[in-house]
């Protein structure tokens, strides 16, 4: 069950298929050293076919069916009412799953941060219509690349943002000159009894940062809280 609403499991929208490279050599029998050596042929790493456009029974959504499904669900209201972390018109697209229970139907999740709540759209694919809308508070799906990237810019453009800079300056044996050339992982964070600097986490959409350099160290920062909603960082006292 997904802990932070609706109960369904999350599905992978792409699967990616890998397959092996075989090879056999045969010699020709010890008894026999005058006869030819036996070759069997080699089997080439087939190039993967073009996706389909549309999948069929339980099969994963299609990155075709999302596109097509992510126009139907953000609908006018919600692409003039709602923000996403950038603060830009629309809400912040999260993910998409299917909804195997009943037939081919879409499932999108959105946040939007005006509102600061979780929004479901349920999209069928046969129709390319809404089916249905739930929205809710306090519900804290994992944070996009958006996301990541929003928080990675508050983080460097606070005051708290030193500590980052100091421990690259550590790992990496020079002065931050920019973002580039990093990889943010953002872990969503939701505030413990015993916090005061970030109670609000949970009821509004706050991550902690996983940095890694370009050249492979990883730089951890999890005493600093980013709040995305309220575009703020703060200390974990």
């Amino acid at each position: 069950m997904r802990q932070w609403g609706w109960g369904l499991g999350i599905a992978s929208v792409t699967a990616v298929a890998a397959f092996g490279v075989a090879s056999w050599q045969a010699n020709a029998s010890p008894g026999t050293p005058s006869s030819p050596p036996l070759t069997l042929p080699r089997v080439s790493d087939p190039s993967a076919g073009p996706e389909p456009a549309a999948g069929t029974g339980s099969d994963a959504l299609t990155s075709t069916e999302v596109d097509k499904a992510r126009a139907a669900a953000v609908t006018p209201q919600l692409a003039s009412s709602a923000r996403d972390a950038a603060g830009k018109a629309g809400p912040e697209y999260l993910m998409a799953d299917l909804d195997e229970d009943t037939g081919r139907q879409a499932e999108l999740y959105f946040y939007d941060y005006t509102s600061d709540k979780l929004i479901k759209q349920v999209v069928d694919l046969e129709t390319g219509k809404l089916a249905k809308s739930f929205s809710a508070k306090g519900m804290q799906p994992p944070a996009s690349k958006q996301e990541a990237s929003v928080a990675f810019d508050l983080l460097l453009a606070d005051p708290l943002g030193a500590d980052f800079k100091a421990a690259y300056r550590k790992a990496a044996g020079k002065e931050l000159a920019g973002k580039e050339g990093f990889t943010v992982t953002a872990h969503i964070y939701t505030a413990r009894p015993a916090d005061k600097s970030a109670r609000q986490c949970g009821a509004k959409r706050c991550v902690q940062l996983i940095v890694e350099t370009a050249d492979g160290h990883f730089i951890s920062v999890n005493d600093l809280i980013i709040d995305l909603s309220g575009r703020t960082v703060a200390r974990l006292t």
